[in-house]
Formats: structure tokens, sequence, C-alpha cells
């Protein structure tokens, strides 16, 4: 079974192609934000934690309990101790239920499964992808459209999200595809079709892949070669 990671920064597009990749072209896709929403939910452990962690934040949670994300989003963001705590109790619960999906698409014999995580090389996620995609915009329609999808932000709230997430460029250069999406709709699904060509795996392999010895080995392999790769490549751009 491949695994294809998909990412991309905030606002960058990334969740469209996500969206058009379930529906338009069936393929299996695992949403780490939807999961992440998930294990914070009340009653959940992560949920717990945050509340202890961050029970001097004013207007923490909404009437019914649940977690407001604005609010702790406006206070982790603007400080990166507090934004690592926060994700030292979001990603272990979210990386456990992202592996619990991957096994429940292989042993449904799935193909092809997409790993949407927008934190994908921070979380170390990528390690376990054959192939990664990223979506890219440039700065400025980052935080025009980050503004657009929500009202509720400033510009300085904006600019400190953006700059709390591994650089655009950095991201790209990690990646074995990039979508710019800098232009229209149209030009993002133009794209997305292209890309679900590129990224089908071949029957033979498909079959290949979910013999159990040869599915190790391929995992193994995939590893190995992520490995080799930044060691020799790097993980920024030479001219930074």
């Amino acid at each position: 079974m491949l695994i294809v990671g998909l990412t991309g920064g905030i606002a960058c597009g990334k969740s469209t192609v996500s969206h058009e990749l379930k529906t338009k072209h069936h393929y299996t896709v695992i949403d780490a934000d939807l999961i992440a929403r998930e294990v914070v939910l009340p009653g959940k452990p992560a949920y717990k934690k945050i509340v202890d962690s961050f029970n001097n934040v004013h207007d923490l949670l909404h009437d019914d309990g649940s977690l407001n994300r604005t609010v702790l989003g406006q206070v982790v963001f603007q400080d990166k101790k507090k934004l690592n705590l926060l994700n030292s109790i979001v990603h272990p619960a979210v990386r456990w239920e992202i592996v619990r999906q991957i096994f429940r698409a292989y042993v449904s014999c799935s193909s092809l499964v997409i790993l949407d995580v927008p934190l994908l090389f921070e979380s170390q996620l990528y390690m376990i992808c054959g192939l990664i995609v990223t979506v890219s915009t440039k700065s400025e329609l980052q935080i025009e459209r980050l503004l657009a999808r929500n009202p509720e932000l400033s510009k300085e709230d904006a600019e400190n999200r953006i700059k709390s997430q591994m650089t655009n460029e950095e991201r790209n250069y990690r990646s074995d595809i990039v979508i710019d999406n800098s232009g229209s709709v149209s030009n993002l699904k133009d794209s997305i079709a292209l890309l679900s060509k590129e990224i089908k795996p071949s029957k033979i392999w498909t079959f290949l892949d979910l013999i159990p010895p040869f599915g190790i080995i391929s995992a193994l392999f995939t590893f190995a070669i992520k490995r080799i790769t930044e060691k020799y490549k790097g993980t920024k751009p030479k001219d930074k």
C-alpha cells in the first residue's frame, strides 16, 4: 500500500486538494486536522491534559465545555514554548489514531492512502510516506486567504500562525511533488487531476505490497531511502 503524504502551509489550499482527491478521485484520505479536533473533545485524555496545562488562559472553554480553539491558538502562536507544550499533548494522540487508520486501510486492501498532515515533516510522519506532495503559494496570498477564512484573526495573528510553521521554501525542497496554488480554483483542480494520475500505483505493485513480507521490506526500504536522502541532500535549500 502506497502512503502519500500531503502537506502544505496554513491557507495554502491543502484541504481543497485533500477534499478533491477524496470526493472526486475516490482515494482514501486520513485527515490529521479532523483527527486533531476529535482527540481533544471533552472526555478525551488529551482534552484533560490541555485544560490542566492551560488553566490560566481566560475563556479557554466554551459554555458547553469544548475548547475555544481561537483563544488557544492566539495564546500558543505567540509563545513557542506554549505551542510546543500543546503539540506534545496533541501529536502523540493524533499519531496513534493515524497508525490505527493506516492499519485499517491496509487490512482492507487499499492500494493507496493519502495522509493529509499539515505538520508532516515536523511530526516525522513523512518517514512512512513513499511519496510526499506539498501545496504551496505566495506568502502574501497565504495571509490574504487566512484572514478571509478566519476574519476573527488580526493580520498579526495570521503572520504569527504562518511563522510558527516550516517555511514554504523548506517544505517544497523536501517534497517530491509541489502543487503551486497561486492561481485560480480551476487551475488547482487541473493540477489535482494530473496528480491523481501520477500517484496511482500499478496493479502489480499494489498486489506485491499487500503480501506481508514484501510490504515490510518495502516499508523498511522507504524509511532507509528517506534517511539517506536527508543525509546527502539536506533538509533546506542550499541558499538558505
